[in-house]
């Protein structure tokens, strides 16, 4: 969709048209999902967060400022939603639940099945790594690496100048390395 047409779906929605709104939804839905759902590690707290992020868009879409992307919006609402309840609930990401929020990952069909058990168990190593993050460095590697953001995005995301963008994935990336070097070892 282009971004004219999404202005014109917001506009809409503000003068009531639910069904504008709707349009919203079915377009960000599945890639905020996968975003939330890589951030929480639970599939089903994942569609919480997504479904009370957008009644929050909703009530809140007279505040959206159209001079931004409404994915780096939407997304914003999800990510504080997201970190509002794991605070209550401080539960940690098990590998198990990581590995069913993200299933399994492709696999070439043209490789080897000892190719294939060995991109596996990366996979299943860096799932479980992410899982050891604290909240603002696997934040900050999903939508760089994940969702392939760029810096000037994840700072309106996160609320951060680039300058903290940069040095927090460092530090992240820097953590990451050193959490699957603790799953590589187990």
């Amino acid at each position: 969709m282009r971004v004219n047409d999404e202005s014109q779906l917001i506009d809409a929605s503000l003068l009531g048209d639910s069904s504008a709104f709707g349009q919203l939804v079915r377009i960000h839905q599945d890639r905020l999902y996968n975003a939330v759902a890589n951030f929480i590690g639970d599939r089903t707290e994942a569609e919480d967060v997504v479904q009370e992020a957008f009644v929050q868009a909703y009530l809140k879409l007279a505040s959206f400022k159209q001079n931004a992307a409404f994915y780096t919006w939407l997304y914003r609402i999800a990510f504080n939603t997201a970190v509002s309840r794991k605070r209550r609930k401080r539960v940690e990401t098990s590998v198990d639940q990581t590995r069913e929020v993200t299933g399994n990952e492709p696999i070439d069909e043209s490789g080897t099945p000892g190719d294939r058990m060995m991109r596996e168990e990366q996979a299943t190593q860096v799932h479980a790594a992410l899982g050891l993050l604290s909240d603002e460095h696997r934040a900050i590697l999903v939508l760089r690496e994940m969702e392939e953001l760029d810096y000037d995005a994840i700072a309106e995301i996160l609320n951060l100048n680039i300058g903290t963008v940069r040095s927090r994935l460092h530090r992240a990336r820097a953590q990451m390395r050193e959490k699957l070097n603790e799953v590589e070892t187990r």
